[in-house]
C-alpha cells in the first residue's frame, strides 16, 4: 500500500485531497495545525502540528518504518483577496517558514516524490484578451501580491531540492479553486464563496455589495477538478510548475450573476470600494493537457454543488 502525507489536511483543498488518496488506495496521514473546519478529514491518521516548527515537519514526515512514498505540500496562511492584502507580513513569514523546513527535510529523508502547491499569483497583472501566458513566461517576475512572491520562492527552493537532492518534484499552480466544505465566511473566504454565502443571506429581489466595477476576470475551478489535476499531475513525468485551472473566464459581475441564478433570485449589484486584485490573468493550459487532465465542471455546474451547501451553512448559523 502506498503511503501518502497531506500538510494542509484542515484545509479546504487538503481536505478534499485525503479522500481522493484514500480512494486511490493509499494510506494516508494529514497534518494540519487546525482540525478541518466542516467535517472529518477522512485520514489513516491526523496530527496536530505547526509546520513552521522544524521539528514538527520532521515529526509530520517521518514514520516508524521510514518516509511516505508521496508528500503533498499544500500547507500555507491564506485567504481570499481581503486577506491577502491586509496579512502581507504574516503570509510571508508563515508560508516562508513551512516551506523553507519541509523542503529541508523533505529532501534530507529523501522523500521519493514531493507536490508542492503554488498559485497563478505568481503572474504579472493582465488585461482581459491578452494572449495566455505559458508557466515559463512567469519569469521576469512582477507579482500583484505577497502571496506570489512567497510563492515563486518555493517554487525555486522545491527546484533546487530536485536538481541538488535527487527529490522528484511536481509544482501545480492553483487558479481560483472552490466547492462545499471550504471557508466562506470571516474574511479568508474567496470570492466563489463570498458571493454565495451573501445571496444567500439576501432575499430575492435583494442587493449585494461587490467590490471594484465587477469587470475583473477570473477562471474559477471546481474542487474536484482540482484534486484531479494534482493526482495525475503528482503520478506524471512532467517537471516544472503546470497550470491547473479552467479556460472559462468569467468577470465578477458574471459570477454574482451564475449564483443568483443557481438560487433563483433576483439580485442587484451594489459595487463599493474593496481589493480587487489583478484586473486579469490569462494563462495557458497545455502543460497539464498533455497528460490528460481537462476540467469536468463549468461555473454554473460547480456552483450549482457549491451553493446550497453554504446555503445550508447560513440557515444553520442564523437558525
Amino acid at each position: 500500500m502506498r503511503t501518502a502525507l497531506v500538510c494542509g489536511a484542515g484545509g479546504f483543498i487538503g481536505g478534499h485531497l485525503v479522500r481522493r488518496l484514500r480512494d486511490e488506495g493509499c494510506w494516508v496521514r494529514g497534518v494540519d495545525v487546525k482540525e478541518h473546519e466542516f467535517r472529518e478529514t477522512g485520514a489513516d491518521e491526523f496530527m496536530l502540528l505547526d509546520l513552521r516548527d522544524e521539528r514538527a515537519c520532521r515529526t509530520a514526515l517521518t514514520r516508524g518504518d521510514g518516509s511516505f512514498d508521496e508528500v503533498y505540500q499544500l500547507a500555507a496562511d491564506m485567504g481570499g483577496m481581503g486577506f491577502i492584502h491586509a496579512a502581507e507580513c504574516e503570509i510571508l513569514r508563515n508560508s516562508a517558514l513551512v516551506n523553507i523546513h519541509m523542503t529541508h527535510v523533505a529532501s534530507e529523508l529523501r522523500v521519493p516524490r514531493y507536490f508542492f502547491s503554488s498559485s497563478v499569483c505568481v503572474y504579472r497583472d493582465m488585461q482581459p484578451g491578452e494572449p495566455e501566458m505559458t508557466e515559463d513566461q512567469a519569469i521576469p517576475a512582477n507579482p500583484d501580491n505577497e502571496y506570489g512572491w512567497e510563492k515563486l520562492y518555493a517554487e525555486r527552493m522545491a527546484l533546487a531540492a530536485a536538481r541538488n537532492r535527487g527529490m522528484t518534484v511536481r509544482i501545480a499552480r492553483f487558479q481560483n479553486c472552490y466547492g462545499p466544505y471550504g471557508t466562506w465566511e470571516g474574511g479568508r473566504e474567496k470570492a466563489p464563496a463570498a458571493i454565495c454565502r451573501k445571496v444567500a443571506e439576501t432575499a430575492d429581489g435583494g442587493t449585494i455589495d461587490v467590490w471594484g466595477d465587477g469587470s475583473a476576470m477570473r477562471s474559477y475551478t471546481y474542487i474536484d477538478d482540482m484534486v484531479d489535476g494534482i493526482y495525475r499531475l503528482m503520478h506524471s513525468d512532467v517537471a516544472g510548475p503546470v497550470n491547473i485551472g479552467s479556460p472559462e473566464y468569467n468577470s465578477v459581475n458574471d459570477l454574482v450573476t451564475t449564483v443568483a441564478q443557481v438560487a433563483g433570485k433576483t439580485i442587484e449589484m451594489h459595487h463599493v470600494d474593496g481589493p480587487v486584485g489583478v484586473q486579469s490573468r490569462n494563462f495557458s493550459n497545455e502543460r497539464i493537457y498533455g497528460i490528460g487532465w481537462k476540467p469536468r465542471f463549468r461555473l454554473a455546474d460547480g456552483i450549482a454543488a457549491t451553493y446550497p451547501w453554504i446555503a445550508e451553512q447560513v440557515r444553520a448559523r442564523t437558525s
